[in-house]
């Protein structure tokens, strides 16, 4: 079994998010800087995240993500299969025509097995696990406090008085006195 940079990185991103979203809605781009994983890439996990409900977005300014269901609820195994991460060690991608037509090779239980055990340990470990291990080791999640942005009047833009005329006929009057 293989695991890209497209599963490890959803799974760090999503770590990311749920030690941070106590504060609000976080920005991929905060994500990006911290991880150092590029912004488009985030953006195309991100979305595959929230199609499978993993994630909720929030537009606008102070919008970003936050997590879909509670860290405990999400399992490791739900984010890589959300980000279309095949847990499969089989060379034939689980098809049992390792051979060619139809007809498996001599290891191909064995490999078999071990996806199904990759499977159910993806499946023991909860996001809310990872989270915890990170607080454990010390991480500190620095405490930025939510912007609230509100909708303010314009200023109020005081006339200026100017002591001259405002027409030809006041300024010929003016030297006529």
């Amino acid at each position: 079994m293989r695991l890209t940079t497209k599963g490890r990185f959803a799974v760090t991103a999503m770590i990311d998010l749920a030690l941070r979203q106590n504060n609000g809605p976080v920005t991929l781009a905060a994500i990006s800087q911290r991880q150092q994983i590029s912004l488009s890439y985030l953006e195309q996990l991100f979305g595959k995240l929230r199609r499978h409900e993993l994630v909720e977005s929030t537009r606008g300014p102070g919008g970003g993500y936050t997590l879909g269901r509670k860290a405990a609820e999400i399992t490791v195994a739900d984010i890589i299969v959300s980000v279309d991460e095949p847990i499969d060690a089989t060379q034939c991608g689980g098809k049992e025509n390792c051979l060619g037509e139809g007809s498996r090779c001599m290891t191909h239980e064995l490999w078999a097995a071990l996806n199904s055990k990759m499977v159910d340990f993806l499946d023991s470990v909860s996001l809310q696990s990872l989270v915890d291990d990170q607080l454990a080791k010390g991480l500190v999640v620095e405490n930025i406090p939510m912007i609230k942005r509100a909708i303010s009047s314009p200023s109020v833009v005081k006339p200026i008085r100017v002591n001259a005329p405002n027409s030809v006929f006041a300024l010929g009057a003016a030297f006529s006195k």
